[in-house]
């Protein structure tokens, strides 16, 4: 007779991935036995198949993993998205499949909810770093390994996103993202993007919906192999500053806060 008591899951690390046979597994290696050091039972992670055309399924299976399989590519958006409405934690990571974001930075992210953010961002410019242009991570505190090109043209971006959105973020699109239960709940069910912008809609509903949102300093490194494609994405970005205002514009805070759930580290 199956038990009446169901084991609570304190956090989701939910992965979008695309053609990650490589790189997903590297990462994998050090995040299960982190969250399984960290939340023992009390945590899952959700690898969302976006559709991939080499081993990236089989290679997850191989781990203590869920997975969520698209059966044709829809975008990193439409993988987060779903992810983080198909998780059951309490608390909700996403991150990207290369580990550019070491996993032990969540404990960053975990603290400024405990205090009281709804939603915690990792950042690649908020907070005491260290910036190194190249080269591998290396001692303690946070630090960032950065390509010079793909840095500026980060800035930039932020710059515009600030300007254009009002989002008041040094960095939106770093992959690592903390939300809480109701926050991601309240968010990703308004989503609608699918590829590259999805970072700065969730970011401009949850201030929408007045959500408080901390940007965190977390590590870092470029890891190579970026599936952006500089012109035809960077395009599509630039033109998503012109159209998320106008498919949330109805979006309002609720007449009440929304209830929230912290972890202490």
């Amino acid at each position: 007779m199956p038990s009446k008591h169901t084991t609570r899951i304190e956090i989701s690390l939910v992965i979008p991935a695309f053609n990650e046979a490589l790189r997903l597994p590297r990462f994998l290696q050090t995040a299960v036995p982190y969250l399984e050091g960290a939340f023992p039972g009390r945590h899952e992670i959700l690898v969302v198949d976006d559709g991939s055309t080499d081993h990236t399924l089989p290679a997850a299976r191989r781990f203590p993993v869920r997975t969520l399989v698209f059966q044709q590519n829809r975008g990193k958006g439409a993988a987060v998205r779903e992810g983080m409405l198909a998780a059951k934690g309490e608390l909700r990571l996403y991150c990207d499949a290369d580990g550019a974001t070491p996993i032990g930075e969540e404990a960053r992210l975990r603290r400024a909810v405990a205090a009281g953010a709804e939603i915690a961002i990792g950042s690649r410019n908020a907070g005491q770093g260290t910036r190194h242009w190249g080269g591998e991570p290396s001692g303690e505190g946070v630090h960032w390994h950065v390509h010079p090109t793909r840095h500026a043209l980060g800035r930039i971006f932020a710059t515009l996103a600030r300007a254009s959105l009002g989002l008041p973020y040094a960095d939106t699109q770093c992959g690592f993202k903390l939300f809480t239960r109701a926050a991601a709940e309240a968010v990703f069910s308004r989503c609608v993007l699918d590829r590259y912008a999805f970072d700065l809609e969730a970011l401009y509903i949850a201030r929408a919906l007045g959500l408080s949102v901390e940007e965190v300093g977390v590590s870092w490194s470029d890891v190579g192999r970026s599936k952006v494609r500089v012109v035809q994405d960077g395009l599509e970005m630039l033109g998503s500053l012109v159209k998320i205002p106008r498919l949330h514009a109805g979006v309002k805070a609720p007449p009440k806060p929304l209830s929230r759930t912290g972890t202490e580290p």
